[in-house]
């Protein structure tokens, strides 16, 4: 006998669909339209095919090169944050050395440290190393990750004894254990790290600003707020192409590896 559908779940999940979906159609729509009338607020629902040529405009005039740069910076805080806390991890859960665990908490205290109490000295750090205005600046101080070090443990923690003692018996070395072993039983989990991480960087607003003041250091969220000036000098259709268009690469990943990042969130603790 089939079940008949919830309507109430059905109604619930169109809503919270219509819900997000909403604003975002309304700024492609206003992407399209007149500035003028966007700041007489008659702003219409349905985009305007001829208003289409401001994505093209924005692009040569150096949407492109921010969107790069959100790019790069994105990926190299994916990567970075994943590559140092599988390896803390690793270290953490497999080796045994004197203040393991307290080296693990120390970690794992700083979750109670929000980014503003940490970003001056973080500047001083970086002033010091003369990484400011320069792209190494905009991404190595964000590249250590307390919440992925504590996920990556508790999928380490979960791998039994008894292939640790096999590779040990086998002559196997961390590194090729590491590789072997830890790596694909931890796939899932870093597809779902890393969107969710990629996401993080390329959203990021108060350290860029606050390390690059060069313009061709601009990411794609800064160079948003830039184009916002005075009310009556804002070009609101190009405000609102830029916005569609630094919409496009996070959703584009998390839609590539929804399977993936699904799995290694509801997979987490098997």
């Amino acid at each position: 006998m089939r079940q008949r559908p919830d309507i109430l779940a059905h109604a619930i999940l169109t809503g919270g669909v219509l819900l997000f979906a909403l604003p975002v159609w309304l700024v492609f729509a206003g992407s399209t339209q007149d500035p003028d009338a966007i700041m007489r607020g008659e702003l219409s629902m349905l985009p305007r095919l001829s208003g289409l040529s401001v994505y093209p405009r924005i692009l040569t005039h150096g949407v492109w090169h921010m969107l790069l740069t959100s790019l790069a910076m994105a990926l190299a805080i994916a990567f970075g944050k994943i590559v140092i806390s599988l390896l803390s991890a690793f270290a953490v859960v497999f080796f045994r050395f004197p203040f393991r665990q307290t080296a693990f908490w120390l970690i794992f205290v700083t979750l109670m440290l929000p980014v503003e109490v940490r970003i001056i000295p973080t500047y001083a750090v970086m002033a010091g190393f003369h990484l400011i205005n320069t792209f190494t600046g905009l991404w190595v101080p964000l590249i250590a990750s307390a919440t992925a070090t504590l996920l990556f443990r508790q999928v380490f923690t979960a791998i039994p004894d008894e292939l640790l003692e096999a590779a040990r018996i086998d002559g196997a070395s961390p590194l090729r254990f590491l590789r072997d072993i830890v790596l694909p039983v931890s796939g899932a989990n870093l597809a779902a790290l890393f969107v969710i991480l990629f996401v993080y960087g390329w959203n990021q607003y108060l350290w860029p600003v606050l390390v690059a003041t060069d313009p061709s250091l601009d990411t794609i969220v800064i160079g948003i707020v830039k184009m916002i000036g005075v009310d009556s000098q804002t070009d609101w259709a190009a405000v609102m192409a830029t916005t569609v268009l630094a919409l496009l690469p996070p959703v584009a990943v998390v839609i590539l590896m929804q399977r993936w990042f699904v799995a290694g969130l509801t997979e987490a603790d098997k």
